[in-house]
């Protein structure tokens, strides 16, 4: 017999507010109690369940998610028009609920199909890289790449999934002293020496302030048969450096070819947890989904990486509780007071989220955002804070420090040594990060049916009462197993990647 879903969601006891399993009618009453609806309220929007005087706060999830600034009455739509944020101050617990990641036996433990690379570290794709040091190389670059995009261009090559040019838009007119030096350098030689890359090279203008060769010492780059560096200017301009950079390229192709793909396991896998365009659902079903499969994959002995620091802003609560040494927390707590003097900075405030996209799809404030994107990293305990395109080198559940800002977050967490991309989306975003293949898991049904050719996994089953957050937490793991081993993502059908390399720009541009 059909059991009748609810028409919303509560998500804790203490809870004000519901959500909206589907859009309300005015007059519609609720079950359990006959509460009346006494406006329109759109699917993934909140109801309120109690009334809530002006000033009052605002719970979804146990949590403050704001403030109602004007009266609001049981059955009323909490949104915009009646709700903000204010400050508020958050209790911080260090390690309290820190319990370490009960692993699965060794030989219980899943495989998958990677290249191992010579550092031990395991790739789930093998892309040749062509890599601008600045931006005056960008063209150059590019026209190496697309010469490989010919039909033929790889025969004989099919280990090798393709040259990708990764261009940017800075590398000069900037101080060797500031941040944005350091997180500039630092992406690009976190994807020369990503897994995903079996072979780079390296192009510059020859006059940049991003000079090669200073890069290489700094980070210990050398070349050799899969690493090469020019100049435009050294080679003799533009036609003959994209005829060198073609044979050079040509000349890695055995050595890059030769990689082949052998059962590794899951321990070596580095995914990145991220979402875009979110709405009232991720925090419900995709992010709580994606964040059981991350818990899944730390048993496992593998490394999830959770970034945007701006988006965990008002939540950071919940993970300082779960810092495994109080170390990890104070790095935590300070990177969030760096964020704010940067905001300051820039006359600018941490809750100049949600998005347009973001509120239309029911989310009203940061701390209600936050809340929801902070699921994405399941229960396991935090191991590691990194700054942004740090070499990760710890396994379980990890931090990395960066923008909100999507392909800026990815790019760090690739850089980082991320290997996959787990990327959920309410709104329906596209995008792919090459060379780390991106799994796209929507939040509900209606957005997946629409967008079915960009949506890898649909979590919406979790708000109709098809599936639960274990069954499809359980198919994002079994995804990601797949991808891993070679299976594309229908981001990468689309030829998504080149474009989402976005280095994080700080500081003046002289």
């Amino acid at each position: 017999m059909d059991v009748a879903v609810p028409a919303v969601t509560l998500l804790h006891e203490r809870d004000n507010v519901a959500v909206a399993r589907r859009p309300l009618a005015e007059g519609e009453r609720l079950a359990p109690g006959g509460l009346a609806v006494r406006m329109p309220v759109p699917r993934g929007h909140k109801v309120a369940l109690a009334a809530i005087p002006a000033g009052q706060p605002v719970r979804k999830y146990g949590q403050v998610i704001g403030f109602a600034t004007a009266p609001i009455e049981p059955g009323d739509h909490v949104h915009t028009a009646n709700m903000a944020m204010s400050d508020l101050a958050l209790t911080h617990e260090f390690c309290v609920d820190a319990v370490a990641p009960a692993l699965l036996p060794e030989a219980e433990r899943a495989t998958f199909q990677g290249y191992l690379r010579p550092d031990g570290r395991v790739g789930t794709r093998n892309y040749i890289a062509v890599i601008a040091s600045v931006n005056c190389s960008a063209t150059v670059c590019q026209a190496v790449a697309e010469h490989f995009n010919r039909p033929d261009a790889l025969a004989g090559f099919d280990t090798v999934d393709g040259v990708i040019a990764l261009t940017h838009g800075g590398g000069c007119a900037l101080n060797l002293q500031t941040e944005g030096y350091q997180y500039l350098t630092r992406t690009i030689a976190g994807y020369a020496t990503n897994p995903n890359v079996g072979g780079v090279l390296m192009i510059g203008l020859g006059c940049e302030t991003n000079q090669i060769p200073a890069l290489m010492q700094a980070h210990g780059l050398v070349e050799g048969e899969t690493l090469r560096t020019m100049t435009i200017q050294e080679t003799g301009g533009t036609r003959r450096t994209i005829e060198a950079a073609v044979a050079a390229v040509r000349a890695m192709l055995p050595a890059v070819g030769a990689a082949r793909r052998t059962a590794q396991p899951a321990s070596a896998l580095v995914l990145a947890l991220e979402c875009g365009g979110s709405d009232g659902y991720s925090g419900i079903s995709a992010n709580p989904a994606l964040g059981y499969a991350s818990d899944l994959l730390v048993r496992h002995g593998g490394t999830t990486v959770l970034a945007e620091t701006p988006e965990i802003y008002g939540a950071e609560h919940l993970l300082t509780r779960r810092a495994a040494r109080p170390d990890v927390a104070r790095k935590l707590l300070g990177r969030i007071e760096w964020w704010r003097d940067y905001a300051r900075r820039h006359q600018a405030e941490l809750n100049n989220n949600p998005s347009h996209g973001n509120k239309a799809g029911g989310l009203t404030t940061i701390l209600e955002k936050s809340l929801g994107a902070v699921a994405k990293s399941g229960t396991a305990r935090l191991e590691a804070v990194y700054e942004f395109a740090e070499r990760i080198d710890a396994h379980g559940f990890v931090f990395m420090d960066t923008p909100g800002y999507d392909p800026v977050a990815v790019t760090g967490q690739v850089a980082g040594g991320c290997t996959v991309i787990c990327f959920t989306t309410g709104r329906g975003s596209t995008s792919g990060f090459r060379p780390a293949p991106c799994i796209k898991i929507a939040t509900n049904t209606p957005m997946f049916e629409r967008m079915a050719e960009d949506m890898d996994v649909n979590t919406g089953g979790i708000i109709d009462g098809s599936d639960t957050i274990a069954q499809a937490g359980e198919r994002i793991f079994r995804t990601i197993l797949a991808v891993a081993s070679g299976t594309h993502t229908l981001s990468e059908d689309l030829g998504y990647g080149s474009n989402e390399f976005v280095p994080w720009q700080l500081g003046a541009v002289m």
